[in-house]
């Protein structure tokens, strides 16, 4: 066996040896070369720091966008790969690449800074050309040229302008007159960071016409593309030569105009300056935008629908998980969860995608992550990001709040936050059932687990140092998120003890037996420490939030004999807050899960399905297309909330879909990749139907069950080799079923639901206030009628006191207000017994 020779020296970093100034244009790159004949094989191997868009021979090589993506560039520089056999010619050829400054060079981050990483884009290029006896690289060096061309602004936040008329026609093919072209320098960077990509590329994946296009005074239109999309606008006029087209996006409309307030300072403006040679297509390629509406200004002559579509741009994903069901407003809410992924999952799984910020924010896809692996494959994406996740905390020894971590100051260690170095391997292991993930990920996560407790208190608590908390709790202050009901060391203890027993499981699988005793030992003592400072031993919690209740019960930190006080107690705080959301971030993903698990569904799905301010299915009722920052970024006058943190495209309240696939669609792996499942829907509220359908590694699963005059009827889908057991929801014999792979069906009579109470003006109020959903009722009422005042239906006089009683205490009590109390007392209610 002989190996081929090779000819050329590999390749090097470079940048022009010309000022580019600040924000100024795009660096265009290329180079010349002689082929004697034509290769077995051409291979490209391409990167930048910034954006890198190929070039072979007039041809744009390869379909990505915004390559190579965000990693963390000091540690992981990913590299592009293409075959590209088919575009070399014998004789003259031409390689190169137009480079912006992205990620590495431009603004990113909330604090309006640039140049993270470098203050220049620069180049790495490879071609490998195989003649079968030897080889011969053409790789970035001195050989290389540069100019500045149409992109003559590129900047993530603030938008894309490309004069056509600057286009160096024919610049990436042989004969093309270069001597105007300026020389490169070598730009210092390490090609020890240069990686393989793990995650997919991004690409361009769906399009959307405008549902709308309206014009506005001063020859401006307002395009409308039906829902909150991440992307860009592509454009296709006609006009003279110099017509600048100018395009605004924003998520919102105010008053019949764009309302940019939702991007902070990001400008999200796009200029096209017409070459004026005919029809011109044109998008931008080193900038995207969260946004639904487009204004467009300058266009020639009359714009229509034709000549806009919004492009969708996102990290190639396979879809694995849907759900659909007989509500439309619970349908919109999950449609919302997926697009919001969908926008997010730009390379980087971001908070949002259309501000000053767009950041890698580890609380956000921790509570996501089980979400975000069932309804798409996202090994790739979330690999790509633990290995950044743990090159940075190796690098600072504590993991950041964002990944890649470009913040102005160290993120010091905090639970939901910094335990997604657990939390996020746990769940893509439980779901995919690699344990390979988990292997990958050991180091990081042992690093983080052991950091936390050498930081425990003499009494196994983790009660100093800086904590998020409930971060977003919506009783908190608009301009101080953090203030929560529930207190942060009380939310940080919990979810340690959480890590801590995710990682004594994960040194177990792995073998690693002397860890494992370690971590098991170590998640004992944080549990029984958390029930000492923070539980009774009746099973009250410390604080009576629902947060700390749904902690303590979806973390199993309490003992059998408290579960049931602690799921009543979830309960009536739910039921006291009419059902409407009192949790922020860290306790809203658990509330639903921890009523189900307590034996509370109904109180569950009085929660997920009401509609008012702050709930679920509020921004359903607004309009909403995505899952937003805020329960109340749009209020319910159509105002935004001015807090200036209020994104309208934020998928971490999307977490809900979690207790959605595994409640209404009834499916929960209960080995590692759904070796083995439980399949038991709980259908509730007024859902008569659900199918959930699910791909995973065994093959696709299906739940359809259906309640129709009296009658349920369940049919599912087992992959072969899939240990299966199903719950009959509902089922008078109370079955439960072992089943093989294939497909099963069962029909059976419901029970006859009871009659209603019957309760009058008359009713005790303590008889009401044990109903949760009457209680929950005249709790609204009394809200809307004397907000503010709190009504106890647990006191010891509320024996004795009925609704009548407390109207003798409102004198000329509306006839609006009778009407509605009568009205929450339920079918059949009376005014007196």
């Amino acid at each position: 066996m002989t190996t081929a020779s090779s000819v050329g020296r590999p390749g090097v970093f470079v940048t022009p040896d010309f000022d580019l100034g600040e924000a100024g244009p795009a660096p265009y790159f290329r180079r010349e070369f002689d082929v004697a004949h034509r290769p077995e094989r051409a291979i490209l191997r391409v990167t930048a720091i910034g954006l890198v868009e190929p070039h072979l021979n007039g041809a744009r090589v390869g379909d990505e966008v915004l390559a190579p993506g965000w990693t963390a560039y000091r540690h992981r520089v990913q590299v592009c790969t293409y075959d590209v056999t088919d575009l070399i010619e014998p004789g003259k050829n031409v390689v190169g690449a137009v480079v912006g400054e992205g990620w590495a060079v431009g603004r990113v981050g909330y604090d309006g800074r640039n140049h993270h990483y470098a203050d220049r884009p620069a180049l790495f290029l490879e071609l490998e050309l195989d003649h079968g006896g030897h080889r011969e690289i053409i790789a970035t060096g001195p050989e290389f040229t540069a100019a500045t061309g149409a992109v003559t602004a590129h900047s993530l936040y603030d938008g894309e302008t490309h004069d056509a008329r600057l286009e160096p026609s024919g610049w990436s093919t042989p004969g093309f007159d270069a001597s105007g072209w300026h020389p490169v320098t070598v730009f210092d960077w390490s090609t020890d960071t240069l990686v393989d990509p793990i995650g997919p590329p991004i690409r361009r994946i769906q399009q959307l016409a405008p549902v709308s296009v309206t014009a506005r005074p001063g020859d401006r239109y307002i395009v409308d593309f039906g829902r909150i999309v991440t992307g860009w606008t592509r454009l296709t006029v006609e006009g003279a030569t110099g017509t600048t087209v100018t395009l605004r996006h924003a998520e919102v409309l105010r008053d019949g105009e764009i309302d940019t307030a939702t991007l902070r300072t990001a400008r999200a403006t796009d200029r096209y300056v017409l070459r004026g040679e005919g029809m011109e297509t044109w998008e931008p390629r080193f900038t995207f935008h969260g946004f639904r509406y487009v204004e467009v200004d300058g266009w020639p002559g009359e714009l229509g629908p034709e000549s806009l579509v919004a492009v969708v741009v996102h990290s190639e994903m396979i879809r694995t998980g849907w759900l659909e069901t007989s509500d439309e407003q619970v349908n919109r809410l999950y449609s919302n969860v997926v697009w919001s992924m969908r926008g997010n999952f730009v390379g980087v799984p971001t908070d949002c995608p259309q501000r000053d910020e767009r950041l890698g924010w580890t609380g956000d896809i921790h509570a996501f992550a089980p979400v975000a692996a069932f309804l798409y494959d996202v090994r790739g994406v979330l690999g790509s990001w633990l290995a950044d996740l743990a090159a940075e905390q190796a690098h600072q020894g504590e993991v950041p709040f964002v990944v890649p971590d470009v913040l102005d100051t160290r993120s010091p260690q905090t639970a939901l936050w910094g335990d997604a170095a657990v939390g996020v391997p746990w769940a893509l292991y439980w779901e995919y059932g690699e344990v390979e993930i988990l292997r990958r990920a050991y180091p990081s996560m042992t690093m983080y687990v052991r950091d936390v407790a050498g930081r425990l208190d003499a009494n196994d608590l983790w009660s100093s140092g800086f904590q998020f908390g409930d971060w977003l709790d919506p009783d908190a202050p608009e301009d101080r998120p953090s203030e929560a009901k529930t207190d942060r060391h009380l939310v940080a203890q919990a979810y340690f003890c959480r890590a801590a027993g995710q990682m004594a499981r994960t040194a177990r699988i792995l073998g690693f037996d002397a860890d494992a005793t370690e971590f098991e030992e170590l998640a004992a003592r944080v549990r029984a420490a958390f029930r000492r400072e923070y539980v009774t031993t009746s099973g009250r919690v410390v604080g009576e939030t629902a947060t700390a209740y749904a902690l303590a019960v979806a973390f199993e930190l309490l003992d059998a004999d408290q579960l049931g006080r602690a799921g009543h107690r979830l309960a009536e705080i739910s039921a006291r807050n009419g059902y409407r959301i009192s949790t922020g971030f860290a306790g809203t993903p658990h509330v639903l899960p921890a009523l189900t698990t307590a034996g509370r569904a109904e109180d569950a799905y009085r929660t997920f399905l009401q509609t008012e301010l702050p709930s679920f299915l509020y921004p359903v009722t607004m309009g909403a297309t995505t899952i937003w920052e805020r329960w109340d970024a749009i209020r319910p006058d159509g105002s935004l909330n001015p807090s200036g943190m209020t994104s309208l495209n934020h998928y971490a309240y999307g977490a809900v879909a979690d207790w959605m696939h595994r409640t209404v669609g009834g499916l929960v792996a209960v080995a590692p990749g759904y070796r083995a499942v439980r399949i038991a829907p709980l259908p509730g509220g007024d859902l008569t139907h659900a199918t959930l359908t699910h791909d995973t590694a065994h093959g696709r699963f299906r739940v359809a069950w259906r309640i129709s005059d009296g009658v349920m009827s369940v049919a599912v889908t087992i992959p072969d080799g899939v240990d299966a057991t199903v719950v009959l929801p509902h089922d008078p014999e109370g079955r439960v079923v072992t089943v093989d792979g294939g497909e099963h069906r069962w029909e059976y009579s419901l029970p006859q639901a009871p009659d209603a109470p019957g309760y009058t003006m008359d009713t005790p109020l303590r008889t009401l206030a044990d109903d949760s959903q009457v209680w929950a009722a005249l709790t609204t009422v009394f809200g809307k009628h004397f907000p503010g005042v709190p009504i106890d239906g647990k006191a010891p006089e509320a024996a004795a006191i009925s609704l009548n009683t407390l109207l003798e205490y409102v004198p000329g009590a509306s006839a609006e207000l009778q009407a509605d109390l009568v009205a929450a007392l339920g079918p059949g209610a009376g005014g007196s017994q």
